[in-house]
């Protein structure tokens, strides 16, 4: 059996909610040892988060579920003088350490980068935050829909009669979470090891932004909400059918031509409002509805189905549970099976494919604390000397 890409890694996990345990599970499925540190009693709030009640009540929310299987989980007061302890030693046998507190939480504790470099000279501490470690909004809470907000996703999402609207889901915590993750794969393969990364969740996103970024800095053109449509050629949006809507790019001239040739409507290229790729897109709203005329006639699978046999790039407007069970999807198997305390679960695998496997989580996510009696006695405690810390509220 191969060796999987992080096996001998071990990433200590002091994340809560969404882009640390993103970046973590992440960390986890290409084989690194990721212990999950938690609040005694309380740990990750994703535990209580999730659309089941009774797993919330249980701890195991699906919000939870999501991205932590593959991991360990311990409990640790970091508030605690005996906590303090604790965590620097962990730390002498951790390669990473995540976290996602507002900046200046783990200094305060007495437990940030330099106290720890200390402890290991080779450890690789990465701190995700909204804004960053510094600037004048370091200090300022973090969530998604916040960072949305401020990065100005929100600001071009929507038609421009809706706009501003937030992405559907948390695009933020995720976008962030894949930055933390690649920086330490990129860090793990320095030589020497030890390094401090600073990720900014405001940042990671307004990086992905690339065009929208470059055509503002680049080309003085200020980014506005345009719905469905590509501001960079025309037709080329979301179209209505006889009963459902599909996505088609008509982006080269060559595809233009395909297009209005199957639809019958080859008036529409010697038409002056629609000649150039320029007039099409200034005139985008009127050729959508013209195509409309012939699109509306026929269901969508058909469409797509024809389009794409003919080069002009088509897809249909999927819901997520159709998305989730598209025979592509499926036949690539990024969607798997777990048991999780005895229930079977479909949980998301890795979305990379590395020579031709794609990784699965292998074991449940786990119950709060199910691995103190195994880590921390791996640091030469007793079970006595454990079951004392346990009474304490230490772990």
């Amino acid at each position: 059996m191969a060796t999987e890409p992080l096996s001998g890694v071990r990433v200590l996990d002091l994340t809560n909610v969404l882009a640390g345990p993103y970046c973590c599970y992440q960390l986890a499925l290409m084989g690194a040892e990721v212990i999950k540190v938690e609040r005694p009693g309380s740990g990750d709030l994703a535990r209580v988060l999730g659309a089941d009640p009774d797993r919330n009540k249980a701890g195991m929310g699906i919000s939870f579920l999501a991205q932590n299987a593959d991991k360990k989980s311990i409990t640790l007061n970091m508030k605690a003088a005996q906590g303090k302890v604790l965590l620097r030693k962990l730390v002498q046998s951790a390669d990473v350490l995540v976290e996602n507190f507002r900046p200046g939480v783990m200094d305060r504790l007495g437990l940030g980068y330099d106290v720890l470099r200390a402890e290991n000279p080779n450890l690789i501490y990465c701190a995700i935050s909204g804004f960053g470690q510094d600037g004048p909004r370091r200090n300022d809470p973090a969530y998604d829909q916040i960072v949305q907000g401020i990065s100005g996703v929100m600001s071009i999402t929507g038609a421009p009669d809706t706009a501003p609207y937030r992405v559907g889901y948390p695009l933020a915590d995720t976008v962030g979470g894949l930055t933390a993750a690649f920086a330490i794969s990129a860090a793990l393969n320095a030589n020497p090891r030890g390094a401090f990364l600073d990720v900014a969740m405001t940042e990671a996103v307004v990086s992905t932004m690339g065009w929208v970024v470059s055509n503002y800095l680049l080309g003085e053109v200020s980014p506005t909400a345009h719905g469905n449509e590509n501001t960079t050629s025309a037709p080329s949006g979301t179209f209505a059918t006889s009963d459902s809507p599909i996505n088609i790019a008509a982006n080269r001239d060559e595809q233009w031509q395909a297009l209005a040739e199957h639809l019958d409507r080859e008036d529409l290229l010697v038409h002056p409002d629609y000649r150039t790729r320029e007039d099409r897109k200034q005139n985008r709203h009127s050729l959508r509805q013209e195509l409309e005329r012939t699109l509306v006639t026929r269901p969508a699978a058909d469409w797509v189905r024809e389009l794409n046999a003919l080069g002009v790039p088509a897809g249909q407007v999927l819901s997520v549970p159709q998305a989730l069970s598209d025979e592509q999807l499926d036949r690539r198997g990024l969607i798997g099976e777990l048991s999780v305390h005895g229930e079977d679960m479909r949980l998301a695998g890795s979305p990379v494919v590395m020579n031709g496997e794609r990784k699965m989580p292998q074991a449940a996510p786990p119950a709060l604390g199910a691995d103190n009696s195994a880590i921390w006695s791996e640091l030469g405690m007793s079970e006595a000397e454990i079951d004392t810390l346990r009474k304490e509220g230490i772990i």
